[in-house]
Order: structure tokens, then C-alpha cells, then sequence
């Protein structure tokens, strides 16, 4: 009787739980049983680990085997317990020593010749070994450099189980085959039922400037400040008027990822498998742009079985842009409510419930209505203003409560398309919001709070009160019912953002009123602010 264990992880949502794979072997018919909860992928794992180890020159037991997966309670599916239950297998046989394979984690897929191929989520699977106190791994040669994002990790990359066996044993490493050795990487797979974002990371390959954008002083503003809060956004005007030209340009707006968030967002789009090839590690906030015809699941994560993360977690610490946003179905924009609110989603699905990331900035763009043309100067618009009505109720009250900053994007003139000067470039404007960003790390320092946009109201009328009588144009407009509770608190955070950019300590009524006027659209007796020089 053989007995030997290893480890390896099951993926639930973007997060890993350690898994320990254990192989016995009992005098008895030859026959291969795996129990501990796997689906259908994984109970096939057992002709595709008995032909690798086959084909890589062990001899396969012929012995009643077990392979058990521990905690029984956590479903488990993918392909990426190959590797592991083979070693396991192989030490129980006596192939190779348990001693060596006891305290390593092992992430892969076997082929059917024993190669080992890369498969999503390495990065949150070898992160859920570290914190479980795991400090080897093994990993496909193709995903050593994501798994090595990990600190304090050693990591084993590599190309065969022919390999692996001959390092565990001491043995000579063989050398694979030219064929082998010099094939392309693998492909990760199809994303997740619903995704489907092949440019759902920033590309640094195509830069946009915001020094290209023509006119538009309010809606250049509105990013701004849009960027250095972390502010929802909606625009709106006519086609044609530069809306999803500004969107694009906001995540050129924004900060580097800090260590913590690039891990955080790498280990999303490594589980949705939409990492870049030869980028391990995403450092510029990711921008997302579903297609409005984009389903529930596509956009807050879901598909069979457990969820699989969807736009709002692809676009976790970057941006998310909803174009056309009136075309969407309204239950699928209300089931963005929760993540807008709190940061995160929480899917329920019959294969259990998830949590996944989901903080990002919203900015949605649609027409004044199906024609495009109402209220546009000098167009006739044909919509029957019951038509008009319907069209923006699509936009309901709960979800445009949610969002802090509404713009109308007009028309181009003549002499601003064609005027000499650009405005502003994007290095500079981000260099004022790397400095409004700064000013408010500093302000919440100690406290779980990094922007403006994630304080509550109730912290920030306490802890950081603005300045005298400044909140009272807004608080009369909440008298009035043109503010709710939540409207006025996103005020007070856009106005804090106001006072970042323009340097001052805190809000005063100058700020607050900018803040309602881009909120409300309604005229306060002040301009919408240029940015500080």
C-alpha cells in the first residue's frame, strides 16, 4: 500500500483555496477513482494524467487508486489538478519520494504527451498558496513569469512532466524535443461566457491624447475631476459630438496601479483569461467597453456552474464605459447598483455565490433621444416628445442617483474644429490629478479611504467638515427634492475633489456650487472652473 500528498488550488470567482491532493494505492482491480467534489472536466483528468505519465516514460500502477481532493466541501473543476494528481500518483508508487512533493503547490494541465500547458488564473492560484504558508509552486513554463509576481515564492516553471519527474528525483533533466520545446505558447481558451473583451486592458501601443480633443472645456473638466475622484460620469449630446473620443481618454488620466491593485487586477483578467502575451503584470488601468447589447452575465460575471468575473470586475481599478447606454436593457444596467455602491458584486449561481471586485469609474454616454437631434441647435428632431420621455427612462432614477457628474457634451462649432491651438495634453492633466490624488491619500491616511469617491457622506461631514455655510445652496436643494440624501453626500465628494485640483484645504461655497452644477446641470452664478494651472 502507497500513500502520498501535494497540493494544488481550486479557483472560486478570482480567488483560490488550497486544495490537498492525496493518492492511494491498495492491492485490488486496477481502477481509478476521484472523489472530492470535481465536475465533469476534472473526473476527465484521469485518462489525460494516465496517459501523460504513460508517455513520459513511469509506469502507471496497476492497483486499486484513489485520489482524494481536500475539503470535500469546495467544488472543484478545470484542468489545472493535472500536474499534482500525477505526482501524487507517481510518489504513492514510489516513482518518486512524497517527502519532495509534501510541501509543494502545482498548478497545470497535462496533454496527452506529457507537456505541460498554461491555463488561467496561475496568479491568484499561486497567491492563495502563499497566504496558506506554500513557499514552492510549480507551474507551467509559460506562467512562471505571472506566478513570480508573488513575493516571497519560489518558482518552478516547467515544460513536461518528464521534466518535473527527473528535478524531484535528482535525475538528469532531459532535453524535449525541438518541436516541443520551440512551439508556441498555448492558448489560454476562449474568455468566460459573457466577457468577450479582447481590448479590455489599456494598450500602451496606441496612446490617445486628450491634447486631440476639440472644444468641449466642460465635458475636459468633468474628466478631470471625474479622474482625480474616481467619479461616475455621464455624458450626453448628440453623435458625433466627441463622447467616446473623452471616454477613451480618461484612463491615460489616471494614476499607475499601485503594487497592491496591479495584483489585484492581474489576478482578475488572469482568471478571465485575457492577460496580454508576454505582460504578466497589468500596471495601467484596465478600460472596458461592452457592447450594449452585452448580457447580465457578460457585464457582473456569471455563466454555468460558478461565476466567471464580467466587465465590472475586468474594469476593477480602471475604467468602464458604457456607450450607447440608453440601448441597454434596464435590468441589466440596475444590476450595476450594488457594484457602483460598494466596490464589489455578488453573484449567486447554483454552483454557489462569488464576490468579486468590481471598483471602478462609470461612464456612461447616450443621445438626447433615438434621433440623436433633440434640442440640438439648428437640427429637426422627429421624435414625439412621449417617445423622447420613454427613451431616457430607460436611465433609471436609482442607478443616475449613483452617478456624480452629468454633463452635456454640445455640438462642435466650425472655429473650434478648426482652430490652430489644442488643449491640454494628457501628461499634463495627469500630472494635476497625480497631485489631487495625493492630497487626498494624504487627508484619509490611516483610514481605509484613498479618494474622495470611496469616503461616506457621514465621515466626511464629521471628520473633514467644509467650510462655513457652504453646504447651503446644496441643502436647499435638497429641501426642494432636487437632491436625495445620497445626491447631497456625492456633492460634498465632488466638491472635495474640486478643492484637490485647486489646491485649497477644503471646500468652500465656490466649490460646493460647482460641484451642484455639474451634478444638476443648473446654473449656480459660477463658471465651470479651467483647471488650475
Amino acid at each position: 500500500m502507497g500513500f502520498a500528498r501535494t497540493c494544488s488550488v481550486a479557483l472560486v470567482g478570482v480567488e483560490g483555496v488550497p486544495v490537498e491532493v492525496q493518492a492511494d494505492l491498495e492491492p485490488g482491480v486496477a481502477h481509478f477513482t476521484l472523489v472530492g467534489l470535481p465536475d465533469k472536466s476534472l473526473v476527465e483528468s484521469r485518462d489525460r494524467v494516465r496517459a501523460a505519465v504513460v508517455n513520459s516514460g513511469a509506469e502507471w500502477p496497476q492497483k486499486k487508486l484513489t485520489v482524494g481532493l481536500s475539503p470535500a466541501s469546495v467544488p472543484k473543476g478545470g484542468s489545472g489538478f493535472d500536474l499534482s494528481v500525477a505526482c501524487a500518483v507517481l510518489a504513492a508508487a514510489e516513482r518518486i519520494d512524497p517527502r519532495t512533493i509534501a510541501g509543494l503547490m502545482m498548478f497545470g494541465e497535462l496533454g496527452l504527451d506529457g507537456r505541460v500547458r498554461p491555463l488561467r488564473g496561475v496568479l491568484p492560484a499561486v497567491l492563495a498558496a502563499a497566504d496558506a504558508g506554500y513557499r514552492h509552486v510549480v507551474v507551467p513554463e509559460q506562467a512562471a513569469a505571472e506566478a513570480s509576481l508573488v513575493p516571497d515564492v519560489t518558482v518552478l516553471g516547467v515544460r513536461s512532466l518528464r521534466q518535473l519527474i527527473a528535478l524531484l528525483c535528482d535525475e538528469s533533466v532531459p532535453e524535449e524535443d525541438e518541436e516541443i520545446a520551440a512551439a508556441r505558447p498555448d492558448p489560454l481558451g476562449p474568455a468566460p461566457a459573457g466577457p468577450g473583451l479582447g481590448a479590455a486592458l489599456a494598450a500602451d501601443d496606441h496612446p490617445v491624447d486628450l491634447a486631440e480633443v476639440a472644444g468641449q472645456t466642460v465635458a475636459r473638466t468633468a474628466l478631470e475631476i471625474a479622474a482625480a475622484g474616481r467619479h461616475h460620469l455621464f455624458l450626453k449630446g448628440p453623435p458625433g459630438a466627441g463622447k467616446t473620443m473623452l471616454a477613451e481618454r480618461l484612463p491615460g488620466l489616471l494614476p499607475p496601479l499601485t503594487a497592491q491593485e496591479a495584483l489585484e487586477v492581474t489576478a482578475v483578467h488572469s482568471v478571465a483569461g485575457t492577460l496580454p502575451p508576454g505582460r504578466p503584470l497589468v500596471e495601467r488601468p484596465p478600460y472596458c467597453a461592452p457592447h450594449h447589447s452585452a448580457t447580465m452575465a457578460a457585464l457582473v460575471g456569471g455563466g454555468s456552474g460558478l461565476p466567471r468575473p464580467g466587465a465590472v470586475s475586468l474594469a476593477h481599478h480602471g475604467v468602464m464605459f458604457l456607450d450607447e447606454a440608453a440601448e441597454c436593457s434596464g435590468r441589466v444596467l440596475d444590476a450595476m447598483r450594488q457594484p457602483l455602491e460598494s466596490g464589489h458584486v455578488v453573484v449567486a449561481r447554483a454552483g454557489g455565490m462569488m464576490r468579486m471586485p468590481a471598483r471602478f469609474v462609470l461612464v456612461m454616454a447616450a443621445n438626447p433621444c433615438p434621433c440623436g437631434r433633440h434640442g440640438v441647435r439648428g437640427a429637426d428632431c422627429e421624435c414625439r416628445p412621449s417617445t423622447v420621455r420613454r427613451y431616457r427612462a430607460r436611465l433609471s432614477g436609482p442607478l443616475m442617483d449613483r452617478v456624480d457628474l452629468r454633463v452635456t457634451v454640445e455640438p462642435l462649432a466650425r472655429s473650434e474644429l478648426n482652430a490652430s491651438g489644442t488643449g491640454e495634453s494628457t501628461a499634463t492633466v495627469a500630472a494635476r490629478v497625480l497631485a489631487a490624488r495625493e492630497r487626498a491619500a494624504a487627508r484619509y491616511a490611516g483610514t481605509p479611504w484613498t479618494t474622495n469617491q470611496e469616503v461616506p457622506g457621514h465621515a466626511l461631514r464629521t471628520r473633514w467638515p467644509v467650510a462655513l455655510g457652504a453646504l447651503d445652496r446644496a441643502e436647499d436643494d435638497m429641501e426642494r427634492g432636487l437632491l436625495t440624501a445620497r445626491g447631497l453626500d456625492r456633492v460634498l465628494r465632488v466638491a472635495w475633489t474640486v478643492a484637490d485640483l485647486a489646491g485649497r484645504d477644503r471646500p468652500t461655497h465656490v466649490d460646493v456650487d460647482r460641484a451642484l452644477e455639474m451634478r444638476t446641470g443648473i446654473r449656480r452664478g459660477v463658471a465651470v472652473p479651467e483647471p488650475a494651472r
